[in-house]
């Protein structure tokens, strides 16, 4: 871009003057779907991927609940699968319950395994859908953490086979079970404040850095593996994870990975918007965008930005870090603001405080002691996401936040970054997910993959 300022005041005018204007499977599950477990046993899980989401979030979130027992961890770091191990065997210990997590090198062992009914994907973003795709395929349900592709091909590759196979899948976009989330999409969505037309999206983009030093690849790392499908190139533990301790990785900061925070805090709030929106199997006809991209250092991902994206009913979606952090619904009547408070996913996000503001805010306070009547719209409720995923393998009903839902959420996020990177408007198809005549924008729906590894190799 030729101007590194954002005049978000000029964008919004101009963009405004543009454009504003469960399913349920058979409640009867065999006892295959248990592997050699009957249904009434616990659910037998094996985590991928051991570093900071898995060990703040992913893992405790899943062993607090009693109908599952995590038995396995596997991490192409060594260390980090040795610590994982440590953490499951130590947490059932403080519960009364024996444990030896077995620890596995590569994760085709640990889904082939026939002990292990389901796997957590807790791995860098750029290693989601692949593993999650030979799940389906071995017949193990999956949790994923988002986003849920790397691209739009890949996300749409996973949704096909995870639908074809009919296996329980949980995308971690966990804002669905918090309940004013929720509350809030269903007060949109029963017209309290009239009609909706516009969605302001707060989030904040990421700093740049110094450059990277090539180093010796740590003995414990399989860095090989690690890149996956992405290009060769030499190691840097800045662009990586710590060699020591669990702090924010500098991979999220690398696009070669990932697309920074408009996917990785992105489909959270994209996700929890959509169902305000009626908007959740579909996406914008329209986006564009502007942002700010690091000149300097080996941190690449967007800085300071603003997405404007419209959607075939009208409702103009704006995404700024220049918005509180948070998703506010603007209707006819009034607006109603959603955000998560002073909660972090880990100790490490970079989200300030809110400083005293309010998880659900309205117009008109009498607004949030509205009551949703037994004929108005009830969305799916749930009270952890976690949870939510083992008692639908159980019941074989499908989560609150299935893989057709997350990968329309990630493509919402990944349309947005190919806007940041054209730097112009562009046409989108929601139905046939391409841009409409522009074989340029096209050309970002999908990357090369580095054999052996990447989806294309798989399916």
């Amino acid at each position: 871009m030729k101007n590194s300022k954002i005049n978000r005041r000029k964008f919004i005018k101009k963009a405004s003057i543009a454009g504003i204007g469960a399913s349920v499977f058979p409640s009867i599950v065999p006892a295959s779907v248990f592997g050699k477990n009957a249904p009434s046993n616990k659910i037998q899980v094996g985590q991928i991927g051991c570093g900071r989401i898995a060990r703040a979030h992913d893992m405790p979130g899943t062993m607090q609940h009693n109908s599952a027992k995590l038995i396995a961890v596997c991490d192409l770091d060594r260390n980090r699968k040795k610590d994982g191990k440590l953490l499951v065997d130590e947490y059932y210990a403080k519960k009364g319950e024996k444990s030896d997590a077995k620890m596995f090198d590569n994760y085709q062992e640990l889904i082939n395994n026939k002990e292990i009914d389901a796997v957590i994907i807790s791995t860098p973003d750029h290693w989601h859908s692949q593993p999650a795709i030979e799940a389906a395929l071995a017949n193990k349900h999956v949790y994923v953490q988002k986003p849920t592709s790397l691209t739009i091909e890949e996300g749409r590759q996973l949704s096909d086979i995870v639908q074809r196979k009919n296996i329980i899948l949980q995308v971690g976009t966990q804002q669905r079970s918090s309940i004013q989330f929720r509350y809030a999409a269903e007060l949109v969505r029963n017209g309290r404040i009239g009609k909706l037309h516009t969605v302001k999206i707060g989030l904040p983009g990421d700093p740049s850095g110094p450059s990277a030093i090539t180093e010796a690849v740590p003995s414990e790392l399989d860095y090989d593996g690690w890149l996956g499908s992405t290009p060769d190139r030499p190691y840097s533990e800045m662009l990586t994870h710590p060699k020591v301790g669990y702090s924010r990785p500098g991979w999220l900061r690398d696009e070669q990975f990932g697309a920074g925070m408009i996917t990785g805090w992105g489909q959270h709030h994209y996700d929890s918007a959509a169902w305000g929106m009626d908007t959740e199997f579909t996406g914008p006809t329209s986006v564009e965008a502007i942002a700010d991209f690091p000149r300097s250092g080996s941190w690449n991902v967007h800085g300071d930005f603003m997405v404007k994206a419209t959607y075939a009913n009208g409702i103009v979606q704006l995404t700024s870090g220049g918005y509180p952090n948070g998703i506010r619904y603007e209707g006819e009547d009034g607006w109603i603001f959603v955000t998560r408070g002073a909660y972090r996913a880990t100790p490490s996000d970079p989200i300030p405080e809110n400083n005293g503001v309010k998880s659900l805010d309205a117009s008109d306070p009498k607004m949030l002691e509205s009551v949703i009547g037994s004929n108005e719209i009830h969305l799916y409720k749930s009270d952890e996401q976690h949870g939510n995923w083992l008692d639908c393998i159980k019941s074989g009903k499908q989560p609150i936040s299935p893989i057709e839902i997350g990968h329309r959420t990630c493509s919402v996020c990944l349309v947005g970054h190919i806007a940041m990177k054209l730097n112009r408007k562009l046409e989108w198809d929601p139905t046939i997910e391409r841009f409409v005549n522009d074989p340029e924008a096209n050309t970002y729906l999908k990357r090369p993959q580095r054999k052996p590894y990447g989806t294309n190799y798989v399916v």
